[in-house]
């Protein structure tokens, strides 16, 4: 059974939602039940795979071992914990890129569904154990958190401090009603994107190339063009639906599950960009990888400017996005090119007069947004190798 893609994920899904509706109502804890239904709804998801399902199992059990060893690290006066926190960190990340490597050379190699979400999850908790901000964390709330179903093969990316605080805080029948309301509207919308939007621009994938045909260099060329962008609206519309409908199926179990896309065609440089598309992902990347990376390249004096470590840091970011889609020639490139146009975004704005001049001024706006599209379509021809393999028409 897929999520969110099967009838059968649906049906089952209005049940869950019915019940945590009378429990919310009744203003009965939902953290329980939450747990209870995740269980079951990943039973399902990988009753077909009993292998996928028993590598999940020991990768829960690895990863709260994991866990719980960094905690009683960081309780301890051990010398040493700093360096075997980093191996506990590398030994956290370890599956996930044993899998990546495996998937290049037999595409069944053993992982799960939902691997490189998950490994984000539990990444974070140990780092924010590392740095003072997680004390302990209780079993079963770990254990909820890692395997809850709404965003469990898709995301978007959650925190463990913010899902902590919402099990802990009871609601009340007026608010879990407001909860409720939301996370309808946001489920109708991401259908809406998934079945309406997504599959429009699936549909001009297809016939505005055969349409255009190939027949003369400008005609191959426009075919090319309209499914580049055919192609950049699917993925938004197909991952902002999943994306739309975590949150919607989160906030009925009480969980305030974070927005993922925020109008990212809107973005007027590509900084705004990654700030719109994805957001709990580049964030994540911001938070875990290029802070502490640039601030230790100021500590330890690695570069002669702060625009130096910023770029360097936007590339080694970029690149690991790149890595965590796959180790593919297209991932790779992707992520390589996102993070030299972070760059170079970063370069231009620290130093260009032009740039400080006129950044205010609507035409100057309208200028800058038009060239981030241009440079956000062709990212998406890489991501989805087209830069690589033009279509045939």
């Amino acid at each position: 059974m897929g999520f969110y893609t099967e009838p059968a994920f649906f049906i089952l899904l209005a049940v869950v939602v019915v019940i945590a509706a009378i429990l919310g109502i009744a203003e009965k804890p939902l953290h329980k039940y939450g747990l209870a239904a995740s269980v079951v709804m990943l039973a399902l998801l990988f009753s077909e795979s009993i292998p996928s399902l028993v590598f999940l199992l020991c990768y829960l059990a690895y990863s709260f071992a994991l866990e719980r060893f960094v905690e009683r690290l960081f309780r301890a006066d051990n010398p040493r914990k700093v360096a075997l926190y980093r191996v506990a960190l590398a030994a956290q990340i370890a599956p996930l890129f044993v899998y990546k490597v495996g998937v290049l050379f037999d595409p069944g190699f053993l992982g799960f569904i939902g691997i490189s979400y998950i490994t984000f999850k539990s990444v974070q908790v140990l780092i924010e154990v590392r740095d003072g901000l997680i004390e302990r964390v209780s079993a079963w709330h770990y254990l909820y958190f890692l395997v809850f179903f709404p965003t469990f093969t898709s995301g978007p990316i959650m925190r463990s401090r913010a899902f902590e605080k919402d099990l802990e805080t009871p609601l009340s029948r007026d608010e879990y009603l407001t909860r409720l309301y939301r996370g309808t509207g946001w489920f109708v919308l991401g259908a809406l994107y998934k079945y309406v939007g997504a599959s429009l621009a699936s549909w001009l994938m297809w016939f505005g190339p055969a349409a255009i045909g190939g027949s003369t260099t400008g005609a191959y060329v426009a075919a090319q063009l309209v499914y580049g962008f055919a192609y950049g609206l699917y993925l938004f519309f197909d991952f902002a639906g999943y994306s739309h409908m975590a949150v919607g199926a989160g906030f009925a179990l009480g969980v305030e599950v974070p927005r993922n896309f925020r109008a990212p065609f809107l973005a007027i440089d590509i900084k705004d960009f990654w700030d719109r598309w994805h957001i709990t992902l580049s964030h994540w990347l911001r938070d875990f990888v290029f802070m502490r990376f640039t601030s230790a390249a100021l500590d330890h004096s690695w570069f002669k400017s702060t625009l130096t470590a910023a770029c360097i840091g936007f590339v080694i970011n970029m690149v690991l996005m790149g890595c965590w889609h796959g180790l593919t020639v297209e991932y790779l490139f992707y992520g390589l090119y996102h993070g030299v146009l972070l760059a170079a975004c970063e370069a231009f704005q620290r130093t260009s007069g032009f740039y400080k001049k006129h950044r205010k001024e609507r035409w100057f706006k309208v200028c800058s947004w038009a060239v981030t599209m241009i440079a956000v379509f062709y990212g998406f021809a890489l991501f989805g190798g087209q830069a690589f393999h033009p279509i045939a028409v």
